[in-house]
C-alpha cells in the first residue's frame, strides 16, 4: 500500500471523525425547539433528527461541489493531503471546544477555517479569496439578519392568524350563528389546544429542519473526502461524488446525531429564550426554508448554527426586546466570529505537527 493511499484512507477516516463531531454538535439545530417545547420527547427527536440528516444529505450535491472546488486550491500529491488532514483536525478540535462550553458555534465556518488555516501555514496551494468573501463572509454576516427578520415576520403572521380566528370565533358566538363550528374554532384557539396543534406541526418543522441540516452539514463532509480523492491521485474530477460517499457520510452524520449534545440543546432550546410551540414551529420553518433555498438553489454552504440561533431570537423578539436574553445571545455571536480564526489558528498548529507524516 503507498504512502498517498494511506494518507487518503487518514484524510477520509478524520474527515468521518469531523462528521460524528458535527452531528453532536449540531444535533441541537434540529431538534432544540421541539425539545424544549415537548413537541417530541428528547430521543425520538434525536430518530427524527438522524433519520432527516440521512435523507437530507442526498441532496447536498452542490453544496458538497462548492466546498471541494470552491474554497482553496491544492495539487495533487502527498503534501496537500497533509493540509486537508490539519484543516480537519482544525474544525474537530473547534467542535470539541465549543460543544464543551455548550456554545452553538458554527461547524461550517470551523470546516473553512481549518481547511484556510492550514493552507495558509503550507508552502503549496492557494487560498481562494474571493470565494471565501462570497461564500463565506457574506453569509456569515447576512444570514443572521435574514433569520432575524424573517423568524419576527412568521411569528407575526402566526400572532395575526390567532388573534384572527380568536376574534372571528367570538364575534360568531356573541351573534348567535355558527353553533357548532363557532364552538370548534373557539376551543381550537384556547392556549392548551392550540399548543397541543403547534406541536403536532412542530413535529413536521423539526423534520424538515434535519433534513435541511444534512443538505449543508454533511455535504461539507462529501466535500473534504472528494477533495482528499483527488489530491490523492484516485480520481481525476474535483467535483464527481461517488455513492459510497453520500452513504458514509450520511450514515455518521446520523450517528453523531443520535448520540446528542445536550449542552447545546440545553442553551439554544432554554437560555436564549422560552420557547413556546408556536414559536419553535415558527423558527424552525424559517430556519429550514432559508437552508433549502441555499442549498438547492445557490449550491451556498451557511451556517445551520445561525439559521437557527437568529430565527430564535427573531421570533423572540416579537414578544418584547427584553424576552431575549441577549447577554447569552452576544456570547454566541462573539463565538462565530472567532470560529473562522479560532479553527484556522488549531489546524495551523495541527499542520506543523503532521507535516512530518506528509
Amino acid at each position: 500500500m503507498s504512502a498517498t493511499l494511506v494518507a487518503v484512507i487518514a484524510v477520509i477516516v478524520v474527515a468521518m471523525v469531523f462528521d460524528y463531531t458535527n452531528g453532536f454538535h449540531d444535533a441541537a439545530n434540529a431538534i432544540a425547539t421541539s425539545v424544549s417545547t415537548r413537541a417530541l420527547t428528547p430521543r425520538a427527536a434525536l430518530v427524527v433528527a438522524a433519520v432527516g440528516n440521512f435523507v437530507g444529505t442526498h441532496f447536498g450535491a452542490k453544496v458538497a461541489k462548492t466546498v471541494g472546488d470552491g474554497l482553496v486550491v491544492l495539487p495533487t500529491g502527498l503534501a496537500s493531503l497533509g493540509i486537508v488532514f490539519a484543516g480537519v483536525l482544525g474544525a474537530i478540535g473547534w467542535n470539541l471546544l465549543t460543544w464543551y462550553f455548550g456554545i452553538p458555534s458554527s461547524s461550517s465556518h470551523a470546516l473553512f477555517g481549518g481547511l484556510v488555516g492550514a493552507t495558509l501555514f503550507s508552502s503549496v496551494g492557494q487560498v481562494q479569496w474571493g470565494n471565501i468573501g462570497l461564500k463565506v463572509v457574506i453569509p456569515m454576516v447576512v444570514s443572521p439578519f435574514v433569520g432575524f427578520l424573517l423568524g419576527a415576520v412568521v411569528m407575526f403572521g402566526v400572532l395575526w392568524a390567532i388573534k384572527a380566528l380568536t376574534v372571528a370565533s367570538r364575534e360568531r358566538v356573541a351573534a348567535g350563528s355558527g353553533g357548532r363550528v363557532a364552538g370548534t374554532v373557539d376551543r381550537a384557539v384556547q392556549p392548551g389546544p392550540l399548543n397541543r396543534g403547534f406541536r403536532v406541526l412542530q413535529s413536521v418543522s423539526a423534520t424538515a429542519m434535519a433534513v435541511g441540516h444534512g443538505m449543508q452539514d454533511a455535504a461539507k463532509t462529501m466535500g473534504i473526502v472528494v477533495l482528499a480523492l483527488y489530491t490523492g491521485g484516485i480520481q481525476d474530477s474535483k467535483t464527481d461524488i461517488p455513492q459510497w460517499v453520500y452513504y458514509s457520510s450520511a450514515t455518521v452524520l446520523a450517528l453523531g446525531t443520535y448520540a446528542g449534545g445536550w449542552r447545546i440543546i440545553r442553551t439554544l432550546g432554554r437560555r436564549i429564550i422560552h420557547l413556546g410551540p408556536a414559536e419553535g414551529f415558527a423558527a424552525e420553518t424559517v430556519a429550514s426554508s432559508v437552508l433549502y433555498y441555499n442549498a438547492l438553489v445557490l449550491g451556498a454552504p451557511i451556517s445551520t448554527t445561525h439559521t437557527i440561533t437568529s430565527a430564535i431570537m427573531g421570533v423572540g423578539a416579537t414578544k418584547r426586546l427584553s424576552a431575549v436574553r441577549w447577554g447569552v445571545a452576544g456570547n454566541i455571536v462573539t463565538a462565530w466570529i472567532l470560529t473562522f480564526p479560532g479553527a484556522a489558528a488549531i489546524a495551523g498548529i495541527a499542520y506543523f505537527i503532521v507535516r512530518p507524516l506528509f
